[in-house]
């Protein structure tokens, strides 16, 4: 009898194993449901933290991951200019762990479904119905995207979720939780903006008409500025030729030529000196820079 007991209850081990131990995984935190007791436990000091756990049964334990998660929707809407656009959005999101409880109890595991997803459309709608579809495809991509955030933080603060209405105890409180400390909002990143083909065609010649203004505005000012540059030059060599001609005389430029003259004679180039009776006293020098290597030897009837 003993034998067959214990083969019994080695069976029935193994046959409840898997709904009495449960693998907690990491980042996770698990919500325990009783069925015969006060039904959830909202006390966040009784979640079952990572690991193996015991749970009789009879019980459910819901598992809740409280890691940064992502979830990307699409969306449409109505620009302020009464364009149809569609616009991908990324919501990144983490749960408040204290506030598990209240959040299994009040909206469930379809949390993501049944309140930010549709939350974040409302209120890219509502955003994007204040911008024109240039606006949204182009320019205001970012700041759109942060006031949907900030606008969603605030709804999700004035919305209450109330619950534990049951006996009055320390595992089932009644409790009155704004939804923002239930989901620690992160980001709503704009991917993806899809327009009308047409309109898409007609901002981009617009975008390029404006860069090609700018390209003539820029060469307007380097022209104008180029001018500047010749009118100060010009300026310069006036001013420069005004000073030197004061210092200048007819004595200083003759006492110039000697000393050129002088280092010219005292060169190993070949030249002719002719001194003769001009104006400035100057002798006329003629170089013979291409004159052969060899010299050619002379004709008798050259040398008589």
């Amino acid at each position: 009898m003993l034998v067959i007991f214990l083969l019994v209850a080695t069976l029935l081990g193994i046959l409840l194993a898997p709904f009495t131990l449960i693998t907690v995984p990491s980042g996770y935190v698990g919500v325990l449901w009783k069925r015969i007791a006060a039904g959830t436990v909202l006390d966040p000091r009784k979640l079952k933290d990572e690991g193996m756990r015991f749970v009789w049964p009879w019980n459910k334990l819901f598992l809740y991951d409280l890691r940064l998660q992502s979830t990307t929707q699409t969306y449409n809407a109505i620009s302020s200019d009464g364009i149809s656009l569609t616009a991908s959005i990324n919501i990144r999101y983490r749960l408040k762990r204290d506030a598990v409880p209240q959040l299994h109890q009040s909206i469930g595991p379809e949390y993501v479904k049944a309140f930010i997803i549709p939350e974040i459309g409302n209120r890219m709608r509502e955003v994007i119905s204040d911008y024109t579809a240039e606006d949204v495809y182009s320019t205001k991509r970012s700041e759109i995207q942060t006031k949907i955030r900030k606008l969603a933080e605030a709804k999700l603060r004035e919305k209450m979720m109330e619950g534990g209405e049951g006996e009055d105890t320390e595992e089932n409180a009644p409790y009155k939780v704004p939804l923002d400390a239930m989901v620690n909002l992160i980001d709503t990143l704009i991917l993806d903006i899809d327009l009308p083909s047409a309109i898409v065609t007609a901002i981009n010649r617009k975008v390029e008409q404006y860069y090609i203004s700018e390209e003539y505005k820029f060469r307007v000012a380097r022209e104008i500025r180029e001018s500047e540059r010749k009118k100060i030059e010009a300026e310069g060599i006036s001013e420069f030729q005004r000073i030197v001609s004061k210092g200048i005389s007819s004595s200083y430029l003759r006492w110039r030529g000697i000393e050129a003259t002088l280092q010219l004679a005292q060169s190993t180039n070949s030249k002719i000196v002719i001194l003769g009776n001009r104006k400035d006293g100057l002798p006329t020098i003629l170089g013979n820079r291409h004159r052969a290597s060899a010299p050619q030897t002379a004709s008798p009837a050259a040398a008589q």
